[in-house]
């Protein structure tokens, strides 16, 4: 019996021996794996430093380079957006001040062209006329706009919207006011004929003329300078004796010549 727990407290020695030097034997090689494990991390640690500041420095650089570049080429582009659409506004702002003076001054050209030309034909409207008779003679046949007169060519009553100046053929006609030879024409009733404008509103007509070389149509006349002869081709007037037929127009409308005659 005592042999056998003998046998048994061995045993317990025994294994308890194998178990503290197993225990030892993981404890030396759990403390060398630390070690180890300690001295890796340490590089692995240096190494991770040395690459974040090494990733730091290219950062900077990055950075950097994004300051110095990306951002300098946006601003340079919204700079050169910026300067050439205020160039254009500006071109606009010009052009419409060009355009707006151009218009100023058309406008003040055209008011003193119009005002001008208002003044001029106010002071023709003013202008005091005094006709004079175109040639010497006696009246042989008066002004008939409201009346009849007996027409010895037409063997007809009619009227008769000028006066007939008695004169001889080849005799100088003068024009009665000064203006200018509107037309010389060959009318069908009173032969050849020279029509002269005046200042407000007159014109004078002299027709059964034998020449009119002496003046051409828009020539300035003045008052009694020669512009034809007295003829006698008036179709109308053919059995009367050699005269001159004359009219006076007051806006286009004929008056009575012996009124206006000084």
């Amino acid at each position: 019996m005592e042999r056998n727990n003998k046998t048994i407290s061995d045993k317990i020695i025994l294994y308890s021996g194998i178990g503290v030097a197993i225990l030892s034997i993981i404890v030396i090689a759990l403390l060398m794996y630390s070690k180890n494990l300690s001295d890796e991390v340490k590089d692995g640690t240096m190494s991770l430093e040395e690459l974040a500041k090494l990733t730091e420095n290219n950062a900077d650089d990055y950075e950097s380079a994004s300051t110095e570049i990306g951002k300098t080429v946006e601003e340079s582009k919204n700079e050169l957006n910026s300067n050439v659409t205020n160039t254009q506004v500006n071109n606009v702002t010009t052009n419409n001040t060009v355009n707006t003076t151009k218009k100023t001054n058309t406008l003040s050209n055209n008011t003193v062209k119009t005002n001008s030309k208002a003044t001029t034909k106010k002071e023709e409207n003013n202008v005091e006329l005094t006709f004079e008779k175109p040639v010497d003679g006696d009246v042989i046949r008066e002004f008939a706009k409201d009346n009849l007169i007996y027409s010895e060519t037409l063997k007809e009553w009619t009227t008769h919207m000028g006066i007939d100046i008695k004169a001889d053929k080849t005799t100088v006609v003068k024009s009665a006011e000064a203006g200018t030879v509107k037309s010389i024409k060959n009318d069908p009733r009173y032969g050849l004929t020279i029509v002269v404008e005046h200042a407000n509103g007159f014109q004078t007509v002299y027709a059964n003329l034998l020449t009119s070389e002496f003046v051409v149509e828009g020539e300035k006349v003045e008052k009694g300078q020669t512009i034809g002869t007295v003829g006698n081709n008036a179709v109308f007037e053919s059995a009367d004796e050699s005269h001159l037929h004359f009219e006076i127009l007051k806006d286009s409308m004929q008056v009575d010549p012996s009124i206006y005659i000084k």
